[in-house]
């Protein structure tokens, strides 16, 4: 598939397949062209080149968009209906779907059933929009940053029912910003960059596609000098901590206790999807991080 937007080409020749009863998490920097492609799958773009198809057929197709859901970053939820007056509206929608307490449970929103949309705060509503696309109890499901704004309880609940979805031999398509979740929950992993599918493979075989170690301490060499060092393949630093993502963790060692005798607080695991990610996309993050987000927010 293939998309602009006038001069700007946010697709190149994608080439993108969502294996039935998989979690695919879709993965790339601001700008990479995750939010077009599941645009074309959803059919609300058209690809200027290339086909895309959701069960064989067109994805706007009326007997597609029944067996698929959506959970969306823009929507237009009218504030002035209930939590299960909404889930009420979009079982209505399909032949067979969830039961109303099902969802309400799925979400942990038991106890805000009765309150108006527009009162919630961000991480109830993000919970909310969980539900609605699960109401129809669809085979494929589209999850745009479920977990963005929620606390830990809320992310790992939703963890758990997005694992139950794989369970049940449903299928989803997750795009996120956050490392450790697609670490947690993806089958496979596509690393998408300038609008080019660059890395594809479960997460283990993502990780691989990086050098082997990570060495984190407390030093004084600065982040310069130690990306002059030929063992270094990156360089970050976080708080107080100086990393390095090496193949040679010996070698570098060597060196760097020969310019500070001092050095503490040391480490050396195994590289993450984050470093690896880090070498595919040449460094680029825009957005993407290791951790998973801030709290949702006060009720």
């Amino acid at each position: 598939m293939t998309h602009r937007y006038g001069d700007v080409l946010a697709l190149d020749r994608l080439d993108l397949e969502v294996r039935e009863g998989e979690v695919l998490a879709v993965l790339g920097p601001n700008g990479a062209g995750k939010t077009t492609a599941v645009g074309l799958l959803l059919g609300t773009l058209t690809p200027q080149s290339g086909a895309a198809r959701v069960f064989g057929a067109a994805p706007d197709d009326a007997a597609v968009r029944r067996r698929r859901g959506a959970m969306l970053q823009v929507s237009g939820v009218p504030e002035t209906l209930t939590v299960a007056e909404h889930l009420a509206l979009f079982r209505a929608y399909y032949p067979s779907p969830l039961p109303t307490a099902r969802l309400l449970e799925m979400a942990g929103l038991g106890e805000l059933r009765d309150r108006r949309f527009g009162k919630l705060s961000g991480g109830q509503k993000q919970r909310v929009m969980f539900a609605l696309a699960l109401a129809g109890d669809p085979e494929l499901v589209f999850l745009d940053e479920p977990t963005a704004g929620l606390d830990l309880d809320g992310r790992r609940r939703l963890w758990d029912e997005i694992r139950g979805l794989r369970v049940a031999g449903r299928t989803a398509v997750l795009t996120t910003h956050y490392l450790e979740e697609a670490d947690a929950l993806a089958d496979r992993i596509a690393v998408i960059h300038r609008g080019r599918l660059i890395a594809e493979g479960s997460p283990e075989e993502i990780k691989s596609r990086t050098a082997g170690r990570v060495v984190r301490s407390v030093t004084s060499i600065s982040p310069e000098t130690a990306r002059s060092f030929p063992e270094a393949v990156q360089v970050e630093t976080r708080g107080q901590h100086l990393e390095i993502v090496t193949a040679e963790p010996e070698a570098l060692l060597r060196r760097m206790f020969e310019l500070d005798s001092g050095l503490g607080d040391l480490t050396v695991v195994g590289a993450g999807l984050e470093e690896a990610f880090l070498a595919l996309t040449g460094g680029v993050t825009g957005g993407v991080t290791g951790g998973a987000g801030g709290p949702e927010g006060g009720t």
